[in-house]
């Protein structure tokens, strides 16, 4: 697998079909950020406060994430052939019955990877590159949530630091741009406002382009883990 042949193609997508991923993403983020908005204005001044709502706040963000990140893989699987067969709110009516296991193996992932970075860093690099792509495996092959890790894993092996290549790229620039966009509203704009809106669009552009590049990297593994079909005898 190559690092640079994954981000080229997913950056290709990614502005081919740039207004059609960015609203697939603010359409639920527009409300996650109100929230957060609203529940960090709430808590602000009071540290017991601030924990409660911001703890609030995470849970709530953390189930919209998923649901984002499984429409965005039914996105980006439906516009490989170069055009958008389905609407918005298919994507997502799709993706619902599958928001359980996506939460539920988001919250072990979540736990696993930061337990992972904050005591040895090196586990939790580790399973970040070999659970990377549970969100396709039960979006596009429906596994379960603990059968999301096993075919994360069993895709990844084998490129191991190709893949971990990629997530560095893609989440470290797309998270620093992110950053930057967020904090330039919120310097210009009031503290609501700015909180509000700068996360959103930082959200809205930086989300969809990981999930093209988590997406086409899991299509990118599963072609190379399938067996070519052997060749018709020749005909005498």
């Amino acid at each position: 697998m190559s690092v640079g042949a994954i981000l080229s193609e997913s950056w290709t997508l990614y502005t081919r079909f740039f207004w059609r991923l960015v609203a697939t993403a603010a359409i639920v983020f527009v409300v996650l950020d109100l929230i957060g908005a609203i529940l960090y204005q709430i808590g602000k001044g009071s540290t017991a406060g601030g924990l409660f709502f911001g703890l609030i706040g995470f849970i709530i963000s953390w189930v919209g994430l998923v649901w984002v990140q499984g429409a965005l893989v039914e996105a980006v699987s439906d516009v490989r052939d170069g055009k958008a067969d389905s609407s918005i709110s298919e994507l997502y009516s799709r993706v619902g019955p599958r928001l359980p296991a996506l939460i539920a193996a988001g919250v072990v992932a979540a736990i696993g990877i930061s337990i992972g970075l904050i005591l040895f860093i090196a586990p939790g690099l580790f399973l970040l590159t070999r659970w990377c792509l549970f969100v396709p495996a039960i979006v596009i092959e429906k596994k379960s949530a603990g059968d999301s890790f096993g075919r994360s894993n069993e895709l990844v092996k084998g490129a191991s630091w190709p893949v971990l290549g990629v997530i560095v790229i893609a989440v470290v620039g797309g998270g620093i741009a992110s950053g930057i966009i967020s904090g330039v509203f919120q310097t210009v704009f009031s503290s609501f406002f700015g909180y509000w809106f700068g996360n959103l669009v930082g959200h809205s552009i930086f989300v969809p382009f990981v999930a093209a590049v988590l997406t086409l990297m899991y299509f990118n593994r599963a072609e190379a883990a399938t067996p070519a079909a052997p060749a018709a005898p020749a005909e005498s």
